[in-house]
């Protein structure tokens, strides 16, 4: 009798998850999968390759970029804010951003599914600090990034330092914009160079062409600004430290990117604020992509870099050109 409900409860259960994994498509009346899953062409509900590329119906993969590791949810859930109306950061769309990433072919394809993880979470809380709003919401912190998209008082500093490769533009400012902020004629002239815009002449484009303002983001995130690695090397555990990081006692983690971003204000200090914010975007993201921290999250014992914005940065090679 016991092996008789057995073997009934099995043709039950495995019926039903037949039916509904079916239920999508042009199978299914055009259902959608839950959950994020992909719509098979044969109108099958999964979350692999084969469900989620090749005659895909609906929530697929898009080719070359990382949909399959941060589907649309997981975005919105990060950035519930980004459309509220005391940001403009609707500009930062999913869409956007997924195909700013199919021109940088090792972001986010690099390593274990987890190194994936935490490089996409370094990457987005980063930004997300820099573009945050919603300073007053204590319970929901880090809900708010991607709210601005430039600088919010752009007459402090133009940003435009003497450079023999990247002069300023008469009349442009290059304060911060994007994701990234970026900063200063001499990040603006390489950027556009390897973006193939010129953004020394147009800084603006990054406030106006949303993939471009995300290309701009993954620029800086995968390509070296010596003498510091790209953050990219460093969450992808490429980054190998010489005698010079030993005694700055910088090590590989999160920390080391905040130090690569703004270590000349943040880093050997002790505990600061600011760090702490970057580090609460991460642990949320990570808690969201459902990967683990890693060490050292903090840069309070890094010596910063030895870097100015007059060093003159020619252009990087992280860029996959044929796709621009």
């Amino acid at each position: 009798m016991r092996f008789l409900v057995l073997l009934v409860f099995l043709f039950l259960s495995t019926t039903v998850d037949q039916v509904l994994a079916e239920h999508c498509g042009s199978q299914g009346g055009g259902a959608i999968c839950p959950n994020d899953y992909c719509c098979s062409r044969d109108g099958w509900c999964g979350s692999d390759e084969a469900h989620c590329t090749g005659g895909c119906q609906s929530n697929c993969w898009l080719p070359g970029n990382i949909s399959n590791l941060i589907p649309p949810s997981t975005f919105e859930e990060m950035f519930k804010h980004r459309d509220d109306d005391s940001c403009n950061g609707s500009f930062y769309t999913y869409d956007a951003f997924m195909e700013a990433t199919t021109h940088f072919g090792g972001f986010g394809r690099t390593g274990d599914n987890d190194t994936r993880k935490r490089e996409i979470a370094a990457f987005l809380a980063q930004t997300a600090y820099a573009t945050a709003g919603g300073q007053e919401d204590v319970e929901d912190p880090y809900s708010w990034g991607y709210c601005y998209i430039e600088e919010q008082n752009t007459t402090l500093n133009d940003y435009c330092v003497n450079s023999t490769n990247w002069p300023c533009v008469a009349g442009k400012q290059y304060y911060g914009r994007g994701p990234i902020q970026l900063r200063y004629n001499t990040y603006y002239g390489p950027a556009g160079l390897d973006l193939g815009y010129g953004l020394l002449n147009d800084p603006d484009e990054l406030v106006k062409d949303p993939v471009m303002s995300f290309k701009s983001a993954l620029w800086y995130w995968t390509n070296c600004h010596s003498p510091k690695p790209s953050c990219h090397d460093v969450m992808t555990n490429q980054w190998v430290r010489n005698l010079d990081d030993v005694i700055a006692g910088r090590v590989e983690g999160f920390g080391l990117t905040t130090n690569i971003i703004d270590g000349e204000n943040e880093c050997g200090i002790g505990t600061d604020e600011r760090v702490e914010k970057r580090i609460g975007f991460y642990k949320a993201f990570c808690d969201i992509l459902g990967v683990s921290y890693g060490d050292n999250l903090d840069c309070y014992t890094q010596k910063p870099y030895n870097w100015s914005p007059c060093n003159e940065y020619l252009g990087g090679n992280n860029l996959i050109r044929s796709s621009v």
